[in-house]
């Protein structure tokens, strides 16, 4: 399997991030792995990209894994402003929402907003394995 350049963590619990870069670091799966706190971090780290700050050049990630429940700005609210994001490699960026919700009506929405990959935490090597050959073979 070819390695992604980037993974965007955007979760505001630590044992899940822990985990999550666990997962990720062992799969070796991607150059850089960047975390954000929530989904206002997450956008801020998006939109250095898209205006080009030298210090996130190249950094745009292939693959965001987003949680749903954080405070300042939820899942929800990321997805609304990323959608007024325009950054290089935008396009081909794959969202995958990471929750612990159970809720049909969160999965709902989230699809509404084009994400459709809707998984449960924790993250584990074989959803990673299955969300990457999707995605990026």
């Amino acid at each position: 399997m070819n390695k992604i350049n980037s993974v965007l963590l955007v979760d505001d619990d630590e044992a899940t991030n822990f985990i999550s870069t666990l997962i990720i670091k062992r799969a070796g799966i991607a150059n850089e792995l960047l975390t954000a706190r929530n989904g206002k971090d997450a956008i801020e780290l998006l939109k250095n990209i898209e205006s080009g700050d030298a210090s996130a050049a190249g950094k745009a990630p292939n693959l965001i894994l987003l949680d749903i429940n954080m405070p300042v700005m939820d899942g929800f609210g990321f997805l609304q402003a990323y959608q007024k994001l325009d950054f290089p490699g935008k396009e081909s960026v794959v969202i995958a929402v990471l929750t612990t919700s159970l809720n049909p009506r969160d999965e709902d929405l989230v699809k509404k907003a084009g994400v459709l990959d809707f998984l449960n935490k924790p993250l584990t090597g074989k959803v990673l394995e299955e969300l990457l050959a999707k995605h990026f073979n």
